[in-house]
């Protein structure tokens, strides 16, 4: 019986190292060891809670369950924030088992083992083969943050030739912004400060709006599709401007207030308002894939996978000091 370390949440809010024992492995399960795994603002939500952190997974395959078909030991995989579904609903048969009703997601579901730990037992079903183009620690971002961005301008029909706004340069921003540039799109990035112009820049930003101070936007040619990964949600007054009609905006950040938006603009233009998830397997696949060919990696700062470490990357991520997605990496 496999037995090992994970990293809760507490009542306290304190982080909290704890031993987690699962069966002898069956039907398609794998144990896999740490490598890292991703620092994502869900898992702050999820602090206070008594349960394994992290879903951004990194790992080495150790042990094979006796229906394992492709995976063996050795082999390098990437697990994110949904772990199960039940394979026979209409989402799961038409490739968006992201909404299955029986969906095993973290935070809802295995709340005995996370990415915050130094082994974990999960479905083959639900790993991803890593290509060799991105190490571990680079990998581990990309099972939420990157998938979530990824799926987002692959699932809902952006094309090359569209204009794409992305609302803030941080652990989904920056990667949104290379994603859009290397899917051939014109990239605008909306930033409070002019602190991160260069750097948008480098990523394949086509033009950079410092938002402070402005009471109107002038930026030419209007926008097709908007991700809005900052923390707070924009000015809508501002925003909805220069939006295009028929134009897509999906709001990323993760929050329990209320959505609003003024109503008539919103009809006027025929604007849509796209929820949207981490991705489901076949693009998370994708996802991948695209990365490893266009070079895609996120800007990463590392931390040690211990009680200190964790508070401190989650430290780091609540002052907005991160750049741009923390990774916990045994020592």
């Amino acid at each position: 019986m496999p037995s090992f370390t994970v990293y809760k949440g507490s009542k306290e809010g304190k982080i909290v190292k704890a031993q987690t024992t699962k069966d002898e492995l069956k039907d398609d399960q794998v144990l896999l060891k740490v490598t890292a795994s991703g620092l994502c603002g869900t898992d702050e939500h999820y602090k206070g809670a008594d349960m394994a952190l992290g879903h951004e997974g990194a790992g080495v395959v150790e042990e094979i369950g006796p229906n394992v078909k492709d995976l063996k030991k050795g082999d390098r995989v990437g697990w994110g924030y949904e772990h199960d579904s039940c394979g026979r609903c209409d989402q799961c048969l038409s490739g968006r088992e992201t909404y299955c009703p029986e969906r095993q997601m973290y935070g809802q579901a295995n709340l005995d083992q996370g990415s915050f730990a130094s082994h974990g037992v999960w479905r083959e079903a639900f790993l991803f083969k890593l290509p060799d183009e991105l190490t571990d620690a680079e990998a581990a971002p990309l099972m939420c943050g990157g998938a979530t961005v990824f799926n987002a301008l692959y699932s809902y029909g952006i094309k090359p030739t569209d204009r794409v706004g992305v609302m803030g340069v941080g652990g989904l921003g920056h990667l949104a912004i290379q994603y859009a540039a290397k899917m051939g799109c014109d990239v605008v990035v909306f930033s409070g400060s002019d602190n991160k112009k260069d750097e948008a820049t480098r990523l394949g930003a086509k033009q950079f709006v410092a938002m402070k101070g402005k009471n109107e936007l002038n930026i030419g040619r209007p926008i097709d599709a908007l991700l809005v990964t900052s923390s707070v949600n924009p000015d809508w007054k501002m925003m909805l401007p220069v939006m295009a009609p028929n134009s897509i905006i999906f709001p990323m950040t993760v929050s329990f207030d209320n959505f609003e938006i003024p109503h008539l603009p919103l009809i006027q233009q025929g604007i849509t308002i796209q929820g949207s998830i981490v991705a489901a397997r076949a693009v998370h696949r994708k996802m991948l894939a695209f990365s490893a060919l266009h070079g895609i990696k996120p800007i990463i700062m590392e931390f040690p996978m211990s009680e200190s470490g964790i508070e401190e990357a989650m430290s780091t991520l609540r002052d907005g000091k991160m750049r741009y997605r923390g990774v916990l990496k045994p020592q």
